[in-house]
């Protein structure tokens, strides 16, 4: 496979001051020092996920996705360019901000703007939350996962999966026609969505080590007007307990925990019958389909009557408790 995680993301933006507030107050991210008309963010050892310009368009955003070394990026660069997409190779400067090894450069049929490289940087200090989290999940699963909104749902998917070397996790035709994307054993690094009249990124999720820590979250967002764009939930593809504030831009956060891994030995992509979580995330509907939302009261049908999923949890962030559950037993049994 070329491509192994999602690594960083751009940002243009007239609003540095806001972003670092929102970054640092509401995300817990470690703001680095970069000078200039930018700024930069850590979530882990890597010397920056986030990077936030006031010179670059407030539409215009890059999504930098990992792969092995140097030659698996020459092969990538050659693969594109085989089938008519132009790929850039900046100079070595580009990458020295990047903080990589190498990188190219290339746009999806969408126009969004991708980066590939290797060999990220890491940093000689340990990661420093600046609120009190205990980290994010990232390493080899990536820095979280992106959404994205496309016209044309086909030729994206085609450019992702036979070009890029992303797998279907499971997929929705109705009432939104979407598919969700992996690369490693993240349930998905990439979702793209089909919209008619809109493009660009839904949301960038972020997963977090601990449950208290999202719903700490979720209180400092509660206590920021209009901040929480979507209800604290849980997903029934990836499991994932979240919820969605406004940055910023023009696009959400995730802010989530306990989402499943995939298994590419025994996994096998599924058609959801239903984008409604298992329970909460009011919002997220609208949120998507915007003015194509079904009207209040019309909502898509729910997780199937009783469907419940075990909590994904690692080792040691969790305790088992005594006593027997008849009604659990009979669920799962």
């Amino acid at each position: 496979m070329s491509i192994q995680a999602l690594g960083y993301l751009g940002i243009g933006t007239h609003n540095l001051q806001d972003w670092s507030a929102f970054a640092i107050g509401q995300l817990g991210l470690q703001q680095v020092d970069r000078g200039g008309n930018s700024r930069a963010f850590r979530m882990d050892d890597r010397r920056q996920r986030i990077i936030v310009d006031a010179d670059q368009p407030v539409a215009d955003r890059f999504y930098g996705w990992e792969v092995a070394n140097a030659a698996a990026l020459d092969a990538l660069a050659a693969r594109l360019e085989a089938h008519g997409v132009a790929v850039t190779r900046p100079p070595q400067a580009r990458a020295d901000q990047r903080f990589v090894g190498g990188l190219i450069s290339f746009r999806d049929p969408d126009g969004t703007q991708l980066e590939a490289f290797h060999s990220p940087m890491l940093a000689d200090t340990p990661f420093q939350p600046s609120r009190d989290i205990a980290g994010f999940r990232t390493g080899p699963l990536g820095m979280g996962h992106i959404v994205l909104m496309v016209p044309d749902l086909e030729t994206t998917l085609a450019f992702y999966v036979d070009l890029l070397g992303f797998k279907v996790s499971d997929y929705i035709r109705t009432p939104l026609q979407a598919c969700f994307l992996h690369v490693n054993p993240r349930h998905h690094s990439l979702a793209i969505f089909q919209h008619p009249h809109r493009h660009g990124m839904h949301h960038l999720m972020m997963e977090l080590n601990c449950l208290d820590d999202v719903g700490q979250g979720y209180d400092i967002a509660q206590s920021v007007s209009d901040r929480v764009a979507v209800s604290l939930g849980r997903h029934p593809n990836d499991y994932m307990t979240s919820f969605y504030t406004r940055t910023p831009s023009d696009f959400l956060v995730e802010y989530g925990w306990g989402a499943r891994e995939i298994d590419d030995a025994t996994w096998t992509p599924t058609e959801m019958t239903t984008i409604a979580s298992f329970w909460g995330h009011d919002g997220l509907i609208r949120s998507v389909a915007g003015d194509h939302a079904p009207p209040p009261g019309d909502h898509p049908p729910p997780a199937a009557p009783g469907r419940r999923a075990p909590l994904q949890v690692v080792p040691g962030s969790y305790q088992t408790i005594s006593g027997v559950c008849a009604l659990w037993d009979a669920a799962t049994g």
